[in-house]
């Protein structure tokens, strides 16, 4: 099959998910640093309201296998791997509780016939959640609690070969590394030049970077960004200006449809919500190509 992920001028074409499942049913959740709002039953039926959206988008899931292996937080599939037109790239999570999900990414790209052109080992960790491309050749990565330098310097020494630069941004200690503050918790794009931001939070450099590239940057409501715990910021671009996101943040919503966005929303309280990881991290695209590719 195709693959490669990193063209945002392309619709969402294929892309993994997983359902919740047992895991997360059984899962503690002071242990997995989930809040007051989580509710097994309900986050399962909140995540297939996102699956029937990013199906009825037009792209292909592929369902990585959810069963009674204790990774409650392997359903935020974004995490753990990304893939590049030369193939996927498998990561070392910061969080040590996660380490145990690289192996389902290992094999559902086998399944997949993917080729992993790298994977990062030892001390060198880094999270999905962290990188965003810029464009098809350059990718922003996010230094702090869950990727360090080592991981930076492993992915550009992985990517180097085919083409792509990495350029690393300083992430702010913000609630502290216990919480899961991603590159992406701060930035959103929407398009292959435009993005949702919160601006306090992101990195200056980022934003120099982004704005001398002619890009439009919104700056989204503050109060609901702080309401969600930055979730309202987590948003799902399917195709350029074509975006899913939680319900509830009507400001945040209103922007983006301003600035000629269709914006989808699903309910994400029980699960997005209170195990902090939104559309994006439910997701791990696979290709980025014109539907039927």
């Amino acid at each position: 099959m195709p693959f490669g992920a990193e063209d945002r001028s392309k619709p969402l074409a294929r892309v993994m998910m997983r359902a919740p499942g047992p895991a997360m049913a059984a899962a503690d959740p002071d242990r997995w640093h989930y809040g007051p709002g989580f509710d097994p039953v309900r986050a399962e039926a909140q995540h297939a309201e996102l699956a029937d959206i990013v199906a009825a988008s037009g792209a292909r899931i592929h369902w990585v296998p959810s069963g009674e292996d204790g990774l409650s937080d392997a359903v935020f599939v974004q995490d753990p791997s990304f893939v590049t037109r030369a193939g996927a790239v498998i990561l070392n999570m910061g969080k040590p509780l996660r380490r145990g999900e690289t192996a389902l990414h290992i094999a559902a790209y086998e399944a997949l016939g993917v080729p992993v052109i790298g994977q990062l080992t030892g001390t060198a960790t880094a999270e999905a959640g962290d990188m965003v491309w810029i464009d098809p050749h350059t990718l922003a990565v996010g230094r702090g609690a869950r990727t360090n330098q080592a991981g930076i310097d492993a992915l550009g020494a992985i990517l180097a070969p085919h083409g792509i630069r990495v350029v690393a941004y300083d992430l702010p200690y913000w609630t502290g590394p216990e919480a899961c503050l991603h590159l992406m918790s701060l930035i959103s794009p929407l398009a292959p030049r435009m993005a949702l931001i919160h601006a306090p939070l992101l990195p200056y450099a980022l934003w120099s970077d982004l704005t001398a590239r002619g890009w439009t940057l919104l700056h989204a409501p503050e109060d609901e960004f702080a309401a969600s715990n930055g979730l309202s910021l987590n948003v799902l671009m399917l195709s350029p200006q074509n975006v899913v996101m939680v319900d509830g943040f009507p400001k945040t919503r209103a922007l983006m449809q301003e600035h000629g966005c269709r914006v989808q929303v699903f309910p994400g309280d029980a699960l997005c919500i209170a195990c902090e990881g939104g559309p994006t991290c439910l997701t791990r695209p696979v290709l980025r190509a014109e539907l039927g590719a």
